[in-house]
């Protein structure tokens, strides 16, 4: 998806539009829960001039579905997959506008490129390689999997 200032909010209302025309009321309530993180990332304090920063958009992306694949987790515990599915289906949905996810090994790459540019030689050196990390892959990897590979790079 292209994403230019507002881009994303006209995707998601014309998406809604659809949706209600074609009465898929499950994907109708993922978009919903979308506009809704938005407007109230319109009221943030990352807000200037009602424009939602790109970086803000992918952050608050990431985080509907990783409550969404959470909450499904939980249900799954619980022995309720009746419950997880529609959590399943909101996340695969809301993942649509998120850009194209890397795989292990592209991340591996750009951690191991930020270790040698930032000379990080132990653990200590983590908070540093994964702020640089985070701001070249985000949006495209989940930061809990960046931090996984930056402390098995790390001695």
């Amino acid at each position: 998806l292209i994403n230019i200032p507002m881009e994303l909010e006209k995707l998601i209302n014309e998406d809604i539009k659809q949706a209600m025309i074609n009465k898929d009321k499950e994907k109708l309530e993922a978009l919903r829960s979308i506009k809704a993180a938005m407007l109230l990332e319109k009221t943030g304090k990352d807000v200037t001039g009602g424009i939602i920063p790109e970086s803000v958009e992918l952050k608050m992306l990431q985080r509907l579905v990783k409550q969404r694949r959470e909450s499904a987790e939980i249900y799954k515990a619980q022995g309720r997959p009746d419950l997880a599915e529609p959590e399943i289906f909101q996340a695969a949905i809301i993942e649509k506008y998120l850009p194209e996810q890397m795989t292990d090994e592209e991340v591996i790459a750009v951690v191991k490129q930020v270790i040698a540019d930032t000379g990080a030689t132990g653990i200590k050196d983590m908070g540093k390689v994964m702020g640089l990390a985070s701001k070249q892959i985000a949006g495209k990897a989940d930061n809990k999997m960046i931090a996984e590979i930056v402390k098995r790079l790390l001695p």
